[in-house]
């Protein structure tokens, strides 16, 4: 069994102080996140959409987030994660707030999505380094716990999303949507302020290492271990994907149940949050390989029960199985990514997050072939199958075990 260790007594005020502005950071993510994507179908309408044109735009996201992610990795080698998800999660907030003011303009909603993934990719990136940052001083699995809260946020946001148009603002759409999603962007900014400040440094996250050692540590970040948790990784992100980008469609139009669309998604965070505040636990007993392979068939079971639905409650009930299993796959991959790189420097967690972007991308083009030709519903068979290899790649998990971690990287003294 994989353990990580740590000094006694390392743990400090300040390692706390930052893991709860961690803590907020992906609480802020998740409920924008949900926000917006809780309400897919109501921005087609309002925006005279086809259901092509807004798959389309759905596609575009995690592309863009993928370049996001790109264009922060060496700003945060530069100046820490800290600083650069200070600047990205505002920007996240600022354009759900703005994509909520669109109204029916379609330019103005397609440079929005743009920003937002911009965004989100940079945050992605920053957030996941604070907290593989904290899971190093607190030396037991804890990162599982950073991705729950961000899935009790998304299922807020859900859930918000679901009583705005509902039963808050359900006389007029426009207006449901700009005040629906100026609230929970308007919350994020001043929580993304309040905390800011308190996440780790540049100097906290590694030590200053010159250009020559930086490349020597890229080096010795092996690429086996990277590619099998990053495969494993993408294979989930193909059904979340699925589930939280189309599963407002699949409602809509192939269960006609437009009006209960984002409890699908609110069902499938709240029961992520279920599982991943006791996934730690599990990893620190029985280790991540059989926390992955438990966590994956009760996940295929939910996206089979999808599959099969004949109704709403039944789709949402298989929302809810999805979520309770397959959510233990993203934190334990990026906690393993962070066992593979002693340096401290973040490159495995960067490569790693790199196939969070492509599961998406993949999962968006599963839909857009496979729902043209049958429906929404059917292409959720194919994450299910996709399981079988997150199965058989789960003994990457455990990466310190498999293939050993890389020496460090003799660090730059700086001059006093």
């Amino acid at each position: 069994m994989t353990t990580q260790t740590a000094a006694a007594g390392a743990v400090t005020g300040r390692d706390r102080q930052a893991r709860s502005a961690a803590y907020a950071a992906f609480a802020v993510q998740g409920l924008c996140f949900a926000t917006l994507v809780g309400r897919v179908n109501q921005l087609r309408d309002a925006h005279h959409m086809t259901d092509d044109q807004i798959n389309i735009l759905v596609l575009c996201v995690p592309i863009i987030a993928g370049v996001g992610s790109a264009v922060a990795a060496p700003l945060m080698g530069r100046f820490g994660s800290g600083p650069v998800l200070r600047v990205a999660q505002p920007l996240v907030c600022l354009s759900v707030l703005a994509v909520g003011l669109t109204g029916h303009a379609n330019l103005p909603l397609y440079i929005l999505i743009a920003l937002f993934g911009l965004a989100v990719g940079a945050v992605d990136a920053s957030m996941n380094a604070q907290a593989v940052r904290a899971e190093r001083a607190y030396g037991v699995s804890i990162l599982t716990g950073f991705h729950a809260l961000w899935s009790a946020a998304a299922g807020l946001g859900a859930v918000w999303a679901w009583a705005a148009n509902e039963y808050v603002f359900h006389d007029s759409l426009t207006k449901s949507l700009a005040v629906g999603f100026a609230i929970p962007a308007v919350l994020g900014i001043a929580v993304s302020a309040a905390t800011g400040n308190r996440l780790y440094r540049r100097a906290e996250e590694a030590a200053s290492v010159a250009a020559d050692a930086m490349k020597s540590a890229a080096k010795l970040v092996p690429w086996r271990p990277v590619l099998i948790i990053g495969i494993a990784m993408a294979c989930f992100y193909i059904a979340d994907s699925m589930l939280s980008n189309f599963g407002t469609l699949f409602f809509d139009k192939d269960l006609h149940s437009k009006s209960v669309a984002p409890l699908g998604l609110a069902a499938y965070q709240v029961m992520m949050v279920a599982s991943r505040a006791v996934a730690d636990f599990g990893v620190r007993r029985f280790g991540a390989t059989l926390v992955v392979r438990v966590g994956t068939v009760v996940g295929a079971l939910g996206l089979l029960l999808v599959v099969a639905a004949q109704n709403a409650p039944m789709a949402i009930a298989g929302f809810a199985v999805t979520g309770l299993g397959l959510c233990v796959v993203a934190p334990i991959s990026f906690s393993a990514a962070g066992k593979v790189d002693a340096s401290g420097l973040g490159i495995a967690v960067a490569r790693v997050n790199i196939f969070n972007y492509v599961g998406f991308v993949v999962g968006a083009v599963i839909v857009l072939i496979v729902q043209p030709m049958s429906s929404y519903q059917t292409s959720y068979a194919v994450p299910a199958v996709l399981a079988v290899v997150i199965i058989a790649l789960a003994r990457g998990f455990e990466p310190a075990d498999a293939e050993g971690a890389p020496a460090p990287v003799a660090a730059e003294r700086p001059v006093a």
